[in-house]
């Protein structure tokens, strides 16, 4: 019972939570989230020329500074 209680109140939180974006806001995270796609495009291409994950994650970090949480511009990997 309490499970089934407290699924019910996870999923009106999530309802509540997306119905509060206006279309402005939804218009700036499509726009975040492809920026991010860039960054991570371009992380992906710097690895792909050789120049080293170091020097290809601090690109990353600088593409992403204010636009994801954490370094890793809101991925991170298994290794």
């Amino acid at each position: 019972m309490r499970k089934a209680l407290f699924m019910l109140c996870a999923a009106l939180w999530a309802c509540a939570a997306v119905a509060q974006h206006s279309d402005k806001d939804t218009q700036e995270d499509i726009q975040r989230h492809r920026s991010m796609a860039a960054a991570h495009g371009a992380a992906a291409q710097c690895l792909a020329a050789g120049k080293g994950e170091k020097a290809c994650m601090a690109e990353l970090q600088l593409a992403c500074k204010g636009l994801a949480l954490g370094k890793y511009c809101g991925m991170r990997h298994a290794h």
